[in-house]
């Protein structure tokens, strides 16, 4: 059973997060990303499905924080159920922490890519050998 209102609450939240960009997901219902990665995305107000690395998404299901995705199980990716009002909170907080992740994974990657542009002669030839 979902929860009324709950995919509105969801995106309320998570829209106001910094860089979150909200549209339509291509299986329906509402996806939130952070530049190019996707962090998720909930169908109505009942399901939400959420990306993690392997390692994370395996401690997720063991503790019994989230499900293995409802067609993808064998992914990173988890669903989560909305079925009571508490739930929601639940899936705001796993959507932050795909989120806090993926600022993360943006910020190594921005700082390696500056580093490499501080010193070029040290980056590897656009033909994959060292530098002549």
């Amino acid at each position: 059973m979902a929860v009324r209102g709950a995919g509105q609450t969801i995106t309320n939240e998570v829209s106001a997060w910094d860089g979150i960009a909200v549209r339509a997901h291509r299986f329906g219902g509402t996806e939130y990303r952070l530049g190019s990665r996707e962090i998720g995305h909930v169908h109505g107000d009942g399901l939400v499905d959420i990306p993690f690395p392997i390692k994370i998404r395996n401690e997720l299901v063991a503790a019994g924080t989230a499900q293995p995705h409802h067609v993808l199980p064998h992914t990173g990716w988890v669903s989560f159920y909305i079925r009571e009002p508490d739930d929601v909170g639940r899936a705001i907080e796993l959507l932050r922490r795909s989120y806090d992740l993926a600022v993360r994974h943006n910020t190594r990657s921005t700082a390696d890519a500056a580093a490499g542009s501080a010193n070029p002669a040290s980056a590897p030839s656009r033909f994959g050998g060292a530098p002549s």
